[in-house]
């Protein structure tokens, strides 16, 4: 199955009216943060569909798809990708991590970072050093900063907040309103599993941190507490 076979599948599913929608909702116009994109219109179920069609296409088939301009083209390449990381040998994780670190340029919003980070790149440093992290969060490029932090949620779903909250840390005054919803979203993540660790790093925190982070931090919490950090009590 080459690439092309894969492509003309993907535009088979093609929705003009969604593709508009699709548009707006990722922020494709001048001077947002997914200028340029384009998308057809194919909502992620049916993605979901073809990555059980093509779950094993070749390298070279989905780095095609990677560097489409067609955003579901990447969506479906990254899905296939993640399937084949679960699926694989200790090599083929090794492949596919390399390749996604090498290929960052085309993981350009945030969903493509969403359904790809935990498992690509925080999968693979599981038992691993970590300090590609701190490279990845240093970037001026604002979706390796987003790979960074969202790599962490692999640790955090094994009870492991020390790198998120290192994350985290660094990030925290980053000029981006999508790395404080990220932040914020890990931060809420780690509380879900230990509020008192939560705790311990926003109190020292909250009255500087980003207002979007911390709301999406404590958003769990109960309504008089959550009113309270809002006010830096």
């Amino acid at each position: 199955m080459n690439a092309s076979t894969i492509l003309n599948r993907l535009k088979g599913l093609a929705n003009a009216k969604d593709a508009e929608g699709l548009q707006w909702y990722f922020k494709t116009g001048p001077g947002q943060y997914g200028e340029g994109d384009v998308f057809i219109g194919i909502r992620i179920p049916a993605i979901r569909q073809l990555v059980k069609e093509f779950r094993d296409a070749e390298e070279r088939a989905l780095l095609t798809l990677l560097a489409s301009p067609i955003h579901e083209a990447r969506v479906l390449a990254l899905f296939i990708l993640v399937r084949q990381f679960e699926a694989g040998t200790l090599e083929v994780q090794s492949r596919i991590h390399r390749l996604y670190l090498a290929h960052t340029d085309r993981i350009n919003n945030w969903d493509l970072v969403d359904l790809s980070a935990p498992t690509i790149v925080g999968g693979y440093l599981l038992n691993r050093s970590r300090r590609p992290l701190v490279r990845l969060a240093k970037s001026k490029c604002l979706w390796e900063r987003r790979i960074a932090i969202l790599a962490t949620f692999a640790f955090i779903r094994r009870n492991q907040f020390a790198d998120s909250l290192a994350i985290a840390d660094r990030l925290l005054h980053d000029p981006h309103d999508l790395i404080h919803k990220a932040v914020g979203w890990m931060l809420r993540e780690v509380g879900k599993r230990d509020q008192a660790v939560l705790e311990s790093f926003l109190k020292p925190r909250c009255g500087t941190m980003p207002r979007t982070m911390l709301r999406y931090a404590i958003e769990r919490f109960p309504e008089a507490k959550r009113q309270s950090y809002l006010r830096n009590d």
